[in-house]
């Protein structure tokens, strides 16, 4: 299927000239873009928009809305004159379609096809024909998203220098700890752990505390362990 399709989408003043005129205007429409000769593309470089946009093949119909080798859609093809040589683009032939594709060209620049008509190199981009070209406004900078701070990891947090202590029964200064279970009178690793759905038991819990847990028979009220 069929990925770089021609937009033809937004008329310029000349399409809706056109469009009012309807079939018998293509004769009216014609001194509006006479001056298409001056970005007037070569047939190499519209044979390269229609390998972009179809795959070189000028009779194509896939069924999308698209038609022909450069992609037409039916109010592009109606309002630029191409009803006068085949009801869609598709039964028009290869010079036909060019014939009708400097009209759009003249009309809408190159960027009728955005993404094949780049090589189009006698166009502007984006217009042309009946309205000048206004050069587009460009974004104001935006300032670079700052980046948050790394934060410390666990093991970090736990080694700060300015450790907090709580005192054991026998007068012993031990680590407090940071973690979000403050160990109460009578707590054992075995307790909390089943009570805290640790997963891995107590041996898994001493693991985890072992910056602030020596022993794991011995924990003392204060202590704050982590759980995970």
């Amino acid at each position: 299927m069929l990925t770089n399709k021609a937009k033809h989408r937004r008329p310029s003043k000349v399409t809706r000239i056109l469009s009012l005129a309807g079939v018998a205007g293509v004769a009216v429409a014609a001194p509006l873009v006479a001056t298409g000769s001056a970005s007037a593309a070569t047939a190499s470089e519209w044979d390269a928009v229609a390998q972009c946009e179809s795959g070189g093949n000028w009779s194509i119909n896939t069924g999308n809305g698209f038609y022909g080798g450069l992609q037409f859609t039916p109010s592009t093809w109606a309002a630029f004159g191409g009803t006068a040589y085949a009801s869609s683009a598709d039964q028009a032939t290869k010079e036909q379609q060019i014939a009708v594709a400097e009209k759009v060209l003249a009309g809408q620049g190159k960027g009728a096809w955005p993404n094949c008509g780049t090589g189009l190199s006698n166009a502007a981009y984006n217009g042309g024909g009946a309205e000048a070209e206004k050069p587009a406004e460009q974004p104001a900078p935006q300032a670079a998203p700052e980046r948050p701070e790394p934060r410390a990891d666990r093991s970090e947090q736990r080694t700060a220098p300015a450790e907090e202590t709580v005192e054991t029964p026998t007068g012993e200064e031990v680590a407090k700890g940071d973690g979000e279970y403050k160990v109460a009178k009578g707590d054992t690793l075995s307790q909390i752990a089943k009570a805290e759905n640790v997963e891995g038991g107590w041996k898994k819990l001493f693991e985890l505390n072992k910056d602030i847990v020596e022993n794991a028979d011995l924990i003392f009220p204060g202590q704050q362990l982590h759980l995970s």
